[in-house]
């Protein structure tokens, strides 16, 4: 069967020097994001998956990346591509409810060190990483 592409949009929050991380019904340490759905805008499905998923109100202060995950998808019996744009965001509070209905198990927001070696996918570090240079050139701009 022939794979299939679906674009994403997701958020990587800071407030303060902490980054907020998911962990996933599977127990992997993530962040929040989303298919993109008809013709809705990447910056769109980012802000709305980090407020329905982790409860956070925020605002898009870059774009941190790219990243591609390709897995087998059991349920659906063919491949999947997922190609995320991520955006980098600061939270307007540090308040925020994970969405344990969605089958999160945790979450919450961690210092910037320790959150890096938590996270579950390699591509996801580089990217924590860009996403934070830029929150912190914005707090001097």
């Amino acid at each position: 069967m022939a794979g299939a592409i679906r674009n994403c949009a997701g958020g990587i929050v800071f407030y303060e020097d902490e980054v907020f991380l998911l962990m996933s019904d599977r127990g992997e340490w993530v962040m929040p994001k989303g298919v993109i759905r008809s013709c809705n805008r990447s910056n769109d499905v980012a802000l709305w998956r980090v407020e329905d998923e982790a409860g956070i109100h925020a605002e898009i202060i870059g774009i941190a990346g790219n990243t591609r995950y390709d897995f087998f998808s059991e349920s659906r019996g063919r491949d999947i591509s997922n190609r995320i744009q991520w955006f980098a965001m600061r939270a307007l509070d540090k308040s925020f409810h994970v969405s344990y209905d969605q089958g999160f198990l945790n979450g919450s927001y961690y210092p910037v060190d320790k959150a890096r070696e938590m996270l579950t996918y390699e591509g996801d570090k580089p990217l924590l990483d860009e996403a934070y240079k830029i929150y912190k050139k914005s707090l001097t701009a």
